[in-house]
């Protein structure tokens, strides 16, 4: 059920929610939950909640001239110009804390193929995650040897 709760909380965390896996990760770790399946269970729910983002932002266009939409005409085609310049290796960051979730909502309008989003975003959120647990575990002076 633990890893369960690290799911959505990952999930939740890629999305616009207001959520932050890293503590539940970090206090997981050290109460001697295994390291891979905390990597793995985090990876994967933040990196399906990256995939909603996508999904969402593949409907942009049906919505983009309603009057409630968020965005203007200016500011989807700035989005859209910046993204070019790195075109969908930009996915790789996706896991930063501050414009992450917009470049995965933005790979989405820009269609990028799905397996190359999934695949992008999976290493740069898979390389988060690992570096959170390396820090807990110096930090918290986890010996390695000790992690299941």
């Amino acid at each position: 059920m633990a890893y369960l709760t690290l799911f959505v909380t990952a999930f939740a965390a890629a999305t616009l929610l207001p959520a932050y896996s890293e503590i539940m990760l970090g206090t997981m770790l050290t109460q001697g939950y295994s390291l891979w399946w905390l990597w793995l269970w985090a990876t994967a729910g933040n990196t399906l909640g990256s995939v909603v983002n996508g999904v969402i932002g593949r409907q942009v266009d049906r919505f983009k001239h309603k009057r409630w939409f968020p965005v203007s005409a200016q500011q989807l085609e700035k989005a859209r110009t910046r993204f070019n310049r790195f075109g969908q290796w930009s996915l790789l960051l996706g896991w930063l804390p501050l414009g992450g979730d917009a470049l995965t909502l933005v790979g989405g309008i820009m269609r990028v193929p799905w397996l190359n989003f999934v695949i992008l975003v999976a290493i740069g959120k898979g390389a988060r995650y690992a570096f959170v647990l390396w820090v807990v575990m110096e930090a918290a002076g986890v010996p390695s040897e000790s992690v299941p």
